[in-house]
């Protein structure tokens, strides 16, 4: 490697322990350039959400910020070279090398710039499918790239993975409600609300009543289908890459156990898994991957 591209990575994987909090842990299960390629990744991800989500900038601030990354990376992925890349951001040497690497598709990268510049404005979705859109902008994309880094030996993993995601982000979305409310963005799909005569000012309000409870029951019910989904994905992808997912599942599919054992009260409480849990299940990934490195996970 160039001196360039080191410091890439290097940068990547301090960004990732920073910040990562316990999946940085789980990644240890992968072997060593692999979870290189995860630190790479999610130090990628975190960046661009960090450039549409902080709140000291102005909505026109955080546009153009993301506009130059977007600028940024194509420029990169045009020239190729470590020199080059470094001058748009430390991390783009890496994430180049990752990409040809692990021949991840480049529209991933910009694709998720796309979700995030779609939550700078007020958000609301008509119905679902224009919510499974998003979620795979911000969501599915990262479990494609995800496969990749890991290793898949079947086409189905790709919708598998989108399915994932698609899980991972609907949790979110229940657990964040009130919050992101506050932001402007109402993520549960009109259709959804009319259907329990629920509204967003409902939502702005906290009303806790039966209407909010069976509309949790029917989005949590919804997740759980997709959580089901995504199962077969153990089934397309590499034993490493298996762990991680064990241990992606356990902690989102905890989350989604919370919210329904709080009744759906997410207005009052942050629902959630104490960190002892969360850092039970990354080194049950990391024992098994020291132990039993030739072992599926399910």
């Amino acid at each position: 490697m160039t001196t360039s591209l080191v410091d890439s990575y290097a940068y990547c994987q301090q960004l990732a322990k920073r910040t990562a909090g316990n999946f940085y842990y789980s990644f240890l299960a992968l072997r060593k350039e692999q979870f290189q390629a995860m630190c790479v990744l999610y130090a990628y991800m975190r960046l661009v959400d960090d450039l549409g989500d902080s709140p000291e900038h102005s909505f026109e601030e955080r546009a153009t910020a993301l506009s130059h990354w977007r600028n940024g990376l194509q420029r990169a992925l045009e020239n190729r070279s470590d020199t080059d890349c470094q001058q748009y951001h430390a991390c783009f040497p890496a994430v180049l090398d990752m990409i040809q690497r692990y021949e991840i598709p480049e529209h991933y990268f910009f694709d998720v710039i796309t979700g995030v510049e779609s939550d700078l404005q007020p958000v609301t979705f008509d119905n679902f499918e224009h919510l499974a859109d998003y979620c795979y902008h911000v969501a599915g994309v990262v479990g494609l790239c995800c496969i990749h880094i890991w290793g898949f030996h079947d086409e189905r993993a790709l919708d598998a993975s989108i399915d994932c995601g698609l899980a991972f982000q609907l949790t979110n979305i229940l657990r964040d409600l009130a919050e992101d409310a506050d932001l402007g963005r109402v993520y549960l799909p009109r259709e959804d609300l009319n259907r329990f005569d629920y509204s967003p000012a409902d939502i702005e309000a906290r009303i806790y009543d039966q209407r909010f409870r069976d509309l949790m029951q029917f989005e949590v019910d919804r997740a759980r289908t997709y959580y089901q989904r995504s199962e077969r994905l153990f089934e397309y992808v590499s034993p490493e890459g298996r762990r991680i997912l064990k241990a992606m599942h356990q902690i989102y599919g905890g989350i989604l156990n919370e919210i329904e054992r709080l009744d759906y009260q997410v207005y009052a409480t942050r629902a959630g898994l104490p960190r002892w849990r969360k850092l039970l299940i990354a080194g049950e990934a990391l024992v098994a991957s020291r132990w039993f490195p030739g072992r599926a996970a399910r």
